[in-house]
């Protein structure tokens, strides 16, 4: 039967993200002997929660020589009093903000990021997003990384850190517990040819060789996009030791729905086997569904939630340090129906809303203005 070798299948998956988990533990994390200046780009529009304590920890650095670029693409957006305070709260810290205006193409994303590496005064560079929050340590933690002169691009693994509504709570799970599996496992099995959105870290020489933002910018996923380019061009590529915290916010159900669609659709159109794929990362729903069909194979059911559980702390326990899923794990099957279903829903349609704005996403993951 189908659904049973389905079962199977994840209840396999389940268990090479144990391993993967493991393994990516068991990487020495490098001492910094060296400390080269860094710049560290962040795309800014609009004010999101917690906006300035996230960018108040990038001035925070326990790290002799950086600097920060801010962008937004116009004067009156309100991150531009956000900014201006801490750029006065820490004068020591080189920085400077920069107004892009309308972007040429679909991504204001990449376009920030290109005028801001433009401006950039280092050959290392930090790309976090407005929603990220770190330790002091972390551009330590880059640098020790890029002691290797075969690195060329990192991107770093994070612990999503939901706002108070349960929508946004659920997502965070299921990006604690099952994304992050997802991302382990490849890097087990075919190394490490992607990257993660958030926050990468590349040296700017690497960014041009493999023909600069200009490469990425029609594409919804340049951040994949960007560390799959890196790969195929000889490029060492990571998943850095360093876990950064990612503040998603709360959301309301439909636009936490909104959310889930693009994701699943983006990935679809960049990666289209991969996505497929990604039935065998549902091990309850498919468990359920079996049981629904054929209530004898119970067992499986009790089989899955077990593997699923130690996926879910190799994931969230042992690499991400996560309190949210030892306090909520009781929620996570209800969030891996969420998934499931998001996951389905992922296969129909290619227009997606971003910002207040709709895009057609095209297959090979270019997207354009509707």
């Amino acid at each position: 039967m189908l659904l049973l070798g389905l079962v199977l299948g994840s209840l396999v998956y389940c268990a090479l993200a144990v391993i993967a988990a493991r393994r990516y533990r068991s990487v020495p994390r490098p001492e910094a002997t060296e400390h080269p200046p860094i710049s560290i780009l962040k795309p800014l529009a609009g004010v999101d929660d917690g906006l300035e304590e996230n960018l108040a920890s990038f001035f925070e650095q326990s790290y002799p020589a950086f600097e920060l670029i801010f962008a937004v693409r116009e004067a009156a957006d309100p991150a531009v009093k956000v900014v201006e305070r801490l750029r006065e709260r820490y004068r020591a810290i080189p920085s400077r903000l920069i107004v892009t205006g309308e972007p040429p193409y679909p991504n204001a994303k990449v376009y920030s990021l290109d005028r801001m590496l433009a401006e950039a005064a280092n050959d290392l560079v930090v790309m976090a997003d407005s929603d990220v929050r770190v330790t002091s340590a972390m551009l330590s933690v880059i640098a020790a990384e890029f002691q290797d002169p075969k690195l060329g691009l990192a991107t770093c693994p994070y612990r999503a850190v939901p706002g108070p509504s349960l929508w946004s709570t659920l997502e965070a799970l299921g990006l604690n517990t099952e994304f992050l599996s997802g991302v382990l496992v490849a890097r087990m099995l075919d190394g490490m040819k992607f990257a993660l959105g958030p926050t990468i870290a590349a040296r700017r020489t690497v960014v041009r060789a493999i023909g600069g933002f200009n490469a990425v910018k029609d594409f919804l996923a340049e951040d994949f996009v960007l560390g799959k380019l890196a790969a195929e061009n000889g490029y060492g590529v990571i998943l850095s030791s360093y876990v950064i915290e990612h503040r998603i916010g709360s959301q309301t159900f439909a636009a936490n729905m909104r959310h889930r669609l693009r994701w699943n659709r983006s990935t679809r159109r960049s990666r289209p086997w991969g996505y497929v794929g990604q039935v065998f990362t549902n091990p309850l729903p498919l468990a359920l569904i079996l049981c629904a069909v054929r209530p004898e194979w119970l067992p499986a059911l009790a089989a899955a939630a077990v593997l699923r559980a130690g996926a879910g702390w190799a994931a969230a326990g042992l690499v991400l340090n996560d309190p949210l899923a030892r306090r909520l794990w009781w929620l996570v099957p209800v969030q891996d129906v969420a998934s499931f279903l998001a996951w389905i829903a992922g296969f129909f349609g290619n227009t997606i809303l971003w910002r207040g704005r709709r895009y057609r996403v095209r297959p090979d993951g270019r997207f354009e203005p509707v």
